[in-house]
């Protein structure tokens, strides 16, 4: 796949700040992936990291980032104010997809939203306010019930991925399926909770997101690993 830029990036908000970022681009890259993570959690989440790297090996770009300022982390930390707040979370996806346009080796390619608890919701909501920019949102054990009023308006392919086990926000997802008005599949994963810890759960929404964001990220060239093979 040729030679991959990895570096800590720092993505502008408008009032002057910055999300810290991980980019992961590889030479020739096919697509990239925006990561939005869930609750509690960072750029740093292990799960994320391991679906990011299997990403990278099909020579897709990632950029795992930061949906707080440090400042409002450590608030956050405290009173949980910001967690829920998809509105927030949704406009500063937007500020990552608009930095991903503004650098010359990613703005021609497709952008893909990949989702976890919370940041799914935010996720959904960013891709219906710029249908001309996500071709693609991939949801891992998230919260679509969070983001109710864009669903009908998301227009990009849409997978949701929950743990057979995951019993509430797998009736989420059931329910967010039937509001979605784009190209939608929802995948269970037999026997997994809602952080996929369960052997072999996490390597399966691996496979399920390379295949979807391949297809429609990349549609003119196949997976190239049997994992990500139909």
């Amino acid at each position: 796949m040729g030679t991959v830029d990895r570096r800590a990036v720092r993505v502008p908000l408008e009032d002057g700040a910055g999300l810290e970022a991980d980019l992961s681009a590889p030479s020739e890259a096919r697509g990239v992936v925006v990561f939005a993570h869930g609750s509690g959690s960072s750029r740093l989440s292990p799960r994320n990291r391991f679906v990011a790297g299997r990403l990278e090996a099909e020579g897709l770009a990632t950029l795992l980032l930061d949906l707080l300022t440090a400042r409002e982390e450590r608030e956050d930390l405290v009173t949980g104010r910001f967690r829920f707040d998809v509105d927030l979370l949704a406009r500063r996806l937007l500020s990552a997809i608009r930095w991903v346009s503004e650098q010359p080796e990613l703005a021609d390619l497709r952008v893909g939203l990949f989702g976890a608890s919370t940041g799914a919701a935010a996720a959904l909501q960013a891709a219906a306010a710029a249908p001309e920019r996500v071709a693609a949102v991939v949801s891992r054990g998230g919260r679509p019930d969070l983001a109710r009023q864009a669903l009908l308006h998301v227009r990009a392919p849409t997978l949701l991925i929950v743990g057979g086990a995951d019993e509430p926000v797998l009736h989420l997802n059931q329910q967010a399926l039937l509001l979605l008005g784009c190209h939608k599949q929802l995948e269970v994963v037999p026997g997994a909770g809602h952080l996929f810890e369960e052997p072999g759960a996490l390597e399966r929404v691996a496979e399920l997101a390379v295949r979807w964001f391949v297809r429609y990220l990349a549609p003119d060239q196949a997976p190239s690993s049997p994992a990500a093979r139909s």
